[in-house]
Protein backbone atom coordinates (compact mmCIF):
# COMPACT_ATOMS: atom_id res chain seq x y z
CA UNK A 1 0.00 0.00 0.00
CA UNK A 2 1.76 3.37 -1.09
CA UNK A 3 1.94 6.09 1.73
CA UNK A 4 -1.01 7.89 0.28
CA UNK A 5 -3.58 5.22 1.08
CA UNK A 6 -1.92 4.09 3.59
CA UNK A 7 -2.77 7.50 5.60
CA UNK A 8 -6.41 6.73 4.66
CA UNK A 9 -6.71 2.93 5.14
CA UNK A 10 -4.36 1.78 8.16
CA UNK A 11 -3.66 -1.44 7.80
CA UNK A 12 -4.71 -4.01 10.79
CA UNK A 13 -1.48 -5.54 12.59
CA UNK A 14 -1.61 -9.14 12.90
CA UNK A 15 -2.41 -8.73 16.44
CA UNK A 16 -5.51 -6.73 15.43
CA UNK A 17 -6.96 -9.20 12.77
CA UNK A 18 -6.28 -12.63 15.80
CA UNK A 19 -8.40 -10.45 18.03
CA UNK A 20 -11.10 -9.90 15.08
CA UNK A 21 -10.44 -13.34 13.84
CA UNK A 22 -11.39 -14.36 17.42
CA UNK A 23 -14.32 -12.46 17.90
CA UNK A 24 -15.44 -13.65 14.70
CA UNK A 25 -15.60 -16.99 16.18
CA UNK A 26 -17.42 -16.47 19.42
CA UNK A 27 -20.88 -17.54 19.12
CA UNK A 28 -22.13 -14.46 20.81
CA UNK A 29 -20.55 -12.27 17.63
CA UNK A 30 -20.71 -14.69 14.68
CA UNK A 31 -23.38 -12.99 13.31
CA UNK A 32 -22.27 -9.53 13.52
CA UNK A 33 -21.05 -7.24 10.65
CA UNK A 34 -17.24 -6.29 10.11
CA UNK A 35 -18.27 -2.89 11.08
CA UNK A 36 -19.99 -4.07 14.48
CA UNK A 37 -16.99 -6.19 15.24
CA UNK A 38 -14.71 -3.37 15.05
CA UNK A 39 -17.07 -1.23 17.61
CA UNK A 40 -17.14 -4.67 20.21
CA UNK A 41 -13.36 -5.02 19.60
CA UNK A 42 -12.46 -1.34 20.78
CA UNK A 43 -14.83 -1.94 24.17
CA UNK A 44 -12.79 -5.16 24.88
CA UNK A 45 -10.20 -4.90 27.83
CA UNK A 46 -7.18 -7.64 27.12
CA UNK A 47 -5.21 -9.31 30.01
CA UNK A 48 -2.37 -11.47 30.06
CA UNK A 49 -2.27 -14.01 33.00
CA UNK A 50 -0.11 -16.85 34.44
CA UNK A 51 -0.39 -20.41 34.60
CA UNK A 52 -1.83 -20.75 37.87
CA UNK A 53 -3.71 -17.54 38.67
CA UNK A 54 -7.19 -17.20 39.58
CA UNK A 55 -9.50 -15.14 36.67
CA UNK A 56 -12.34 -15.46 39.42
CA UNK A 57 -13.62 -16.79 42.33
CA UNK A 58 -16.54 -18.81 42.71
CA UNK A 59 -18.96 -16.08 44.77
CA UNK A 60 -17.19 -13.18 42.99
CA UNK A 61 -20.00 -10.71 41.90
CA UNK A 62 -19.86 -11.13 37.79
CA UNK A 63 -18.83 -8.46 36.40
CA UNK A 64 -18.82 -9.60 32.20
CA UNK A 65 -17.90 -12.34 30.31
CA UNK A 66 -14.03 -13.44 29.25
CA UNK A 67 -12.98 -14.09 25.84
CA UNK A 68 -9.93 -16.82 25.64
CA UNK A 69 -7.01 -15.69 22.90
CA UNK A 70 -4.53 -17.47 23.28
CA UNK A 71 -4.15 -20.37 26.67
CA UNK A 72 -6.32 -23.01 28.65
CA UNK A 73 -8.68 -22.30 31.73
CA UNK A 74 -9.90 -24.84 33.98
CA UNK A 75 -13.81 -24.04 35.46
CA UNK A 76 -13.84 -25.34 39.14
CA UNK A 77 -16.39 -25.88 41.31
CA UNK A 78 -15.65 -25.32 45.16
CA UNK A 79 -15.10 -26.77 47.79
CA UNK A 80 -15.36 -30.11 46.18
CA UNK A 81 -12.88 -28.81 43.25
CA UNK A 82 -14.95 -30.85 40.47
CA UNK A 83 -13.61 -29.70 37.29
CA UNK A 84 -16.36 -28.43 35.53
CA UNK A 85 -14.58 -27.46 31.79
CA UNK A 86 -11.72 -26.76 30.90
CA UNK A 87 -11.37 -24.62 28.13
CA UNK A 88 -9.28 -23.05 25.33
CA UNK A 89 -8.67 -20.46 22.41
CA UNK A 90 -11.73 -18.84 20.94
CA UNK A 91 -14.21 -19.92 23.93
CA UNK A 92 -15.71 -17.79 26.38
CA UNK A 93 -17.28 -17.66 29.88
CA UNK A 94 -19.12 -15.79 32.23
CA UNK A 95 -21.37 -14.65 30.14
CA UNK A 96 -24.72 -14.40 32.45
CA UNK A 97 -23.02 -11.59 34.24
CA UNK A 98 -23.58 -9.01 31.27
CA UNK A 99 -27.12 -9.77 32.06
CA UNK A 100 -26.69 -8.86 35.91
CA UNK A 101 -24.36 -9.02 39.10
CA UNK A 102 -24.72 -12.40 40.85
CA UNK A 103 -21.88 -14.12 42.64
CA UNK A 104 -19.80 -16.52 40.63
CA UNK A 105 -21.16 -20.00 40.30
CA UNK A 106 -17.31 -21.32 40.10
CA UNK A 107 -13.89 -20.41 39.81
CA UNK A 108 -11.67 -20.35 36.83
CA UNK A 109 -8.25 -20.76 36.96
CA UNK A 110 -5.11 -20.60 34.31
CA UNK A 111 -3.98 -23.88 33.68
CA UNK A 112 -1.38 -22.15 30.95
CA UNK A 113 -0.26 -18.61 30.31
CA UNK A 114 -3.14 -17.22 28.88
CA UNK A 115 -4.25 -13.92 26.91
CA UNK A 116 -7.66 -13.33 27.72
CA UNK A 117 -10.12 -10.64 26.68
CA UNK A 118 -12.68 -9.19 28.82
CA UNK A 119 -16.26 -7.49 27.80
CA UNK A 120 -17.95 -5.78 31.06
CA UNK A 121 -21.22 -5.34 31.93
CA UNK A 122 -20.43 -1.55 31.69
CA UNK A 123 -19.38 -0.90 28.13
CA UNK A 124 -22.10 -3.27 27.24
CA UNK A 125 -24.79 -0.60 28.74
CA UNK A 126 -22.55 2.40 27.38
CA UNK A 127 -23.00 0.18 24.10
CA UNK A 128 -26.89 0.39 24.40
CA UNK A 129 -26.74 4.10 24.39
CA UNK A 130 -24.76 4.59 21.50
CA UNK A 131 -25.41 1.39 19.22
CA UNK A 132 -29.03 0.22 20.61
CA UNK A 133 -29.02 -1.88 17.69
CA UNK A 134 -25.67 -3.71 17.97
CA UNK A 135 -26.63 -4.11 21.37
CA UNK A 136 -29.92 -5.70 20.84
CA UNK A 137 -28.12 -8.16 18.47
CA UNK A 138 -25.68 -8.90 21.34
CA UNK A 139 -28.18 -9.53 24.13
CA UNK A 140 -30.83 -11.37 21.41
CA UNK A 141 -27.88 -13.81 20.53
CA UNK A 142 -26.69 -14.44 24.39
CA UNK A 143 -30.55 -14.59 25.28
CA UNK A 144 -30.58 -18.10 22.87
CA UNK A 145 -27.02 -19.33 23.79
CA UNK A 146 -28.20 -19.28 27.19
CA UNK A 147 -30.96 -20.98 26.48
CA UNK A 148 -29.53 -23.64 24.93
CA UNK A 149 -27.07 -24.44 27.68
CA UNK A 150 -30.33 -24.62 29.94
CA UNK A 151 -31.67 -27.03 27.85
CA UNK A 152 -28.89 -29.39 27.55
CA UNK A 153 -28.47 -29.04 31.52
CA UNK A 154 -31.97 -29.92 31.73
CA UNK A 155 -31.41 -32.89 29.60
CA UNK A 156 -28.80 -34.08 31.47
CA UNK A 157 -30.60 -33.86 34.52
CA UNK A 158 -33.52 -35.88 33.16
CA UNK A 159 -30.96 -38.21 31.82
CA UNK A 160 -29.06 -38.39 35.47
CA UNK A 161 -32.58 -38.97 36.78
CA UNK A 162 -33.45 -41.94 34.78
CA UNK A 163 -30.02 -43.41 35.22
CA UNK A 164 -30.74 -42.86 39.15
CA UNK A 165 -33.90 -44.56 38.42
CA UNK A 166 -32.27 -47.73 36.49
CA UNK A 167 -29.52 -47.86 39.27
CA UNK A 168 -32.15 -48.41 42.09
CA UNK A 169 -34.28 -50.68 40.58
CA UNK A 170 -31.56 -53.59 41.35
CA UNK A 171 -31.83 -52.39 44.66
CA UNK A 172 -35.23 -51.99 45.44
CA UNK A 173 -35.61 -55.79 44.06
CA UNK A 174 -33.09 -57.46 46.01
CA UNK A 175 -34.57 -55.49 49.34
CA UNK A 176 -37.59 -57.18 48.46
CA UNK A 177 -36.24 -60.25 48.18
CA UNK A 178 -34.60 -60.25 51.10
CA UNK A 179 -38.09 -59.30 53.07
CA UNK A 180 -39.71 -62.43 51.97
Amino acid sequence: MDSFWSNIFKERTKEERGIYDILRNVPLFEDLTKKELAAVERILYRRQYQAGEVIFHQGDPGLGMYIIEAGTVTVILEPAQQVLAELRDGEFFGELALLDESPRSATVTTQTDCKILGFFQSELFDLLSRNPKLSVKIVMKLARIIGERLKKSNQQMQDLRKEIQTLKKPQQKSLEFNNE
